[in-house]
Formats: structure tokens, sequence, C-alpha cells
């Protein structure tokens, strides 16, 4: 039995299976869930999972939304690993529509999936559903384990999954994500890897407003309320939120694509009277090549908060949300991906797809092409071309670009990193369409549906590959050892890096049930 022989009766599952693998990828789009909050969509890949006869752990590493299974085929045999994402983006809400409108019963602020994590999480089940399949008809022993990766978008759980010690004894991980920017479309990365990133909550808390200042009257209550209050916890937030912006350019270098992101989670606590907020929280994402300069802006932001709890006479906690390692490359498992994305072929969309993206078109006041996508979304870019391109911009010492936490991954197996094209549109020099035009074509089943196929089968593949090929396993983990000088724990090997746990008792955005049924916990217009 031939390698290619398994690899046809994987492709065979996923071509028959295509249409369920079409309606699981709108399932999960519908569902929406943002970070730490995506019970629904958890739950439904434990339940699939568990009628494919693997051993599911629910909630794995003391995330409620995380989940951790296996499968074995056989006696013996590699343990090779793939994972779902499923995560989506508050303000985002975008029905599979040609028009801007936010999805039945809700309003734009609900989540919605940009990347889309709904179809990256499929693509990697179907491909793991297609080697089982194979695994099964040609008798091939291993092990197949497949996470569930909540919170993607801070980074969460990957480094406490790390931490905890869940890709230990992984012979090979496949990493997926569909295309998110140019060169990196149907191709995998060649050397230069995503970088760290850390992310934390600083909360503001005003415990004791009363000892702001000495009362002069010496009353319990202030005369009418017209006594100076403290400042509180929304100015301490005010300050840090400004001052974090004004010393940016004194955190990090003018160079590397690095940035620095906020966002408030929890603020107020106080109504229209003059009482001083009690709580608020702020939130900061670092994305840096290197650990290094993510400690360095992280002693910024805390010397900014400790100054703006100070001014506003509070006290301030410090969450982590994410420490996430930069990626390692792995040119033995990038070659064996990229073969077998060239022996699958890139993604092609049908006549009905092009209809569909022309009316979009249309509907953004553009002149419908006769070719709406964008050439390279069906082309095929070798992975040291696409890193040729990629580090045109970048500086020769830059190792590391752009974020995200698939990197914590690298330090524990040879990984590989896999791009297919999501459906993008082109248009006239000069011209960009609006981000609901990408957020829907993510979720209309004949133009995301291109993108799953091609990298199941190819993830497929890959796997089946990895299964088989003793030789091929032994040159990437040596590159693997190499690079890290000796494997876990060697001289170059950095380790996990998660010395807290899952931040999942925040206010993070979620949907909420009440009297008026289930919606966003932004209510509405109306109410």
């Amino acid at each position: 039995m031939t390698r290619n022989i398994a690899e046809q009766t994987a492709t065979r599952w996923v071509d028959e299976n295509a249409a369920d693998l079409s309606k699981w990828t709108s399932e999960i789009w519908h569902k929406g869930e943002t970070a730490w909050r995506e019970y629904e969509s958890a739950a439904w890949y434990v339940e699939r999972l568990r009628a494919e006869g693997f051993t599911v752990e629910e909630g794995s590493a003391g995330m409620p939304t995380a989940f951790a299974a296996s499968w074995t085929n056989g006696e013996g045999g590699p343990v090779i690993a793939s994972y779902a994402e499923y995560d989506a983006v508050p303000g985002n809400c975008q029905a599979a529509s040609t028009v801007k409108e936010p999805r039945a019963g809700l309003n734009e602020h609900a989540g919605g999936h940009t990347d889309p994590h709904s179809a990256l999480g499929m693509s990697a089940f179907g491909g793991l559903l297609a080697t089982k399949a194979a695994m099964q008809a040609h008798n091939i022993p291993g092990t197949l384990k497949f996470f569930g990766e909540p919170a993607e978008k801070v980074r969460g759980s990957k480094p406490i999954h790390a931490a905890k010690g869940y890709y230990d004894g992984l012979d090979a991980m496949i990493s997926f994500h569909p295309c998110y920017m140019l060169p990196l479309c149907n191709t995998v990365n060649w050397d230069t890897h995503c970088g760290a990133a850390f992310a934390m909550v600083y909360r503001f808390v005003c415990d004791e407003p009363e000892s702001w200042l000495k009362r002069a009257d010496g009353l319990p209550i202030p005369q009418a309320h017209s006594a100076v209050r403290a400042p509180g916890a929304n100015d301490a937030l005010f300050y840090m939120y400004n001052a974090s912006k004004a010393l940016r350019d004194s955190m990090l270098p003018h160079m590397g694509g690095w940035s620095i992101s906020e966002a408030i989670l929890t603020a107020g606590q106080a109504t229209a009277d003059n009482l001083p907020a009690r709580l608020a929280e702020i939130q900061y994402i670092i994305r840096v090549p290197t650990v290094e300069m993510a400690e360095q802006a992280t002693l910024i932001l805390d010397r900014n908060a400790e100054a703006a709890a100070k001014l506003a006479h509070c006290r301030v906690e410090k969450i982590w949300v994410s420490k996430s390692r930069p990626g390692l490359a792995n040119h033995v498992m990038a070659e064996l991906v990229y073969g077998k994305l060239a022996s699958v072929g890139a993604p092609k969309w049908s006549d009905r797809a092009k209809e569909i993206a022309r009316e979009i078109q249309a509907n953004v006041g553009l002149e419908p092409m006769a070719e709406p996508f964008l050439p390279d979304c069906e082309k095929l870019i070798a992975p040291q071309e696409a890193e040729r391109i990629l580090r045109q911009d970048l500086p020769p010492s830059q190792i590391n670009y752009t974020s995200d936490d698939y990197t914590d991954m690298c330090w524990h197996a040879p990984t590989a990193r896999l791009y297919i094209a999501r459906p993008m549109l082109t248009g006239p020099a000069g011209f960009a369409y609006p981000d609901w035009v990408m957020n829907a074509l993510g979720g209309i089943p004949e133009t995301i549906d291109p993108m799953v196929t091609c990298a199941s089968k190819t993830i497929a593949h890959s796997m089946l590959e990895l299964m088989q090929n003793a030789e091929l396993r032994s040159a990437a983990r040596k590159e693997f050892e190499e690079r890290t000088g000796g494997g876990v724990g060697g001289t170059n090997w950095i380790p996990p890096l998660a010395d807290y746990e899952a931040p999942i008792g925040l206010r993070w955005p979620e949907y909420v049930t009440t009297v008026r049924g289930r919606e966003w916990w932004i209510p509405s217009a109306g109410y």
C-alpha cells in the first residue's frame, strides 16, 4: 500500500462529506461567540469528536471552553496533532449577506468572525476526520490529537495548554490559518513566523473614597453630597490610557511592525450621582517580535498603572491574559506541507461564488468585475518566495513578525504553519472594501467552502505522510533539536511563560439570556 492510496481515501472522504463540512462551518460561524465565552462552539466540537470515537477532555487546563481530544488506531505509531479555534470578535456582527447587516436578532456590536476562525477550525477538523478515515481503511497505526483553543484573539489558550503539558509527547503539529495578509496566501511559513504577544488587564479599584481628603465637618455623610470626592476608578483608567498613549514611542523601537492595543472591559459602577466609580478595567495586548520587547513594554505599562492608581486614589491589580512565545521555523515540516498543498492545488471559486462577489461589488458602489476575486486566491506561492517578499520591509535582525499564539506549539513539536486563501475581492487602485465585506464572505458557503475543502485535504495528506514516513519525522525532529539546542529543555529552548490561570472570570463581552431572549450584552436598539 502506497502513501498515495491513503491520501486518495482522505480526498474522497473530504469530497463525500463536503456538504457536512459546509453546514458545520456555517453553524460555528453563526454562533459568533467571543473570547472565553465560546460555550456552544466548544460543545459542538466535543459532541462531534465523541461521536467519531475520540476521547475528549472538556475544560482542559482549567479553561471551560477548551478541550483536548485523542484517538488511537492500532498499537504504536506517531502522535500527530492539529487544533480548532472558534472565537469571534466583538463589534463585527455581520450576516451571511451581500449587504451590510447584522445577523438576525442581533446588533452590530455582537460577535462576528473576521478571520474567520469558524472556517479555520472546520478546515482542521475536516483534515482530522479525513486522516482518521484513511488510517482506519488502510490499518495505519498512530494517534491523532485535536485541541480546542479558545480566545485566540487575546492569545488566550495555547500558552496555558503548553505550560500544563498538553503539547508534550507530540511528533508533529499542523497549524492552519486563513490568509490574512499577502504574500502569505496558499503557502507555508518558511523562516519568519509570528512573534511574541503579552496581554494583561489592569483593574483599578477605589476601595476607600471616603479617605481621599479629611472632611472638615466630621460628619459621616458630606452635606448634600457637595464635598470634594475621590477621583475614582474611571479617572485612574483615563490616566492610564492617556499616559500609555503618550509614552508609546518610548516603549519600543520605531521598526518591526510592533503594536500595543487597548480595550476597556469594565468601567463605571456609578450612577449620575457624584459618587466616584469603584471599579474600572483596561486590557492591553502587546504584539512584538521578541519576549524581551514584550517585557520592556510591560514594565512601562506597570509603572503607568501604579502612577494612575495613586493619582486617582485607587489600588491596581494586574491580571495576565497571555504570555505567548515567538514562533520557531521548521523547514522539513514546511516543505512537507507545501508539497501536499501543491498536489491538492489552490482553491477555486465557482461561477455562483463569483456572482455573489459581484453583488457585493455593486452594493459597495463598484462596477462588477468579470473576475471579482484577487488573482492571488487561486495561485500558489512557494514558501521561499513568500519569505523573500515578506522580508523586503523588515530589518535583517528581526526574526519574527505579526502575532498568533500557535507559536507556543512550535517549542514542543516540529510545527508547520499553513495559509490557504480565504475569499478576497479585487478592486480599483486605491479602493478599500469596508470590513463587513470580508466578514460576510467568510460566512457565505459558496465563498468560504473552497478554502475549507482545500485546507482539509492538505492537512489530511500532511498528517498521513507524517504517520507513515519515519524518515521524514526523524528529519523534522533533528531540525527541531538543532534549533532549540537539544529539543525541549535545550540551550536555545524557550520554556512556557504562562505562570497564571486562565482569566475566565473577567467581564469579557458575551451573549446573555434575559426576559427578551438571547441577545448580546449590549442590548439591541429600542431597549
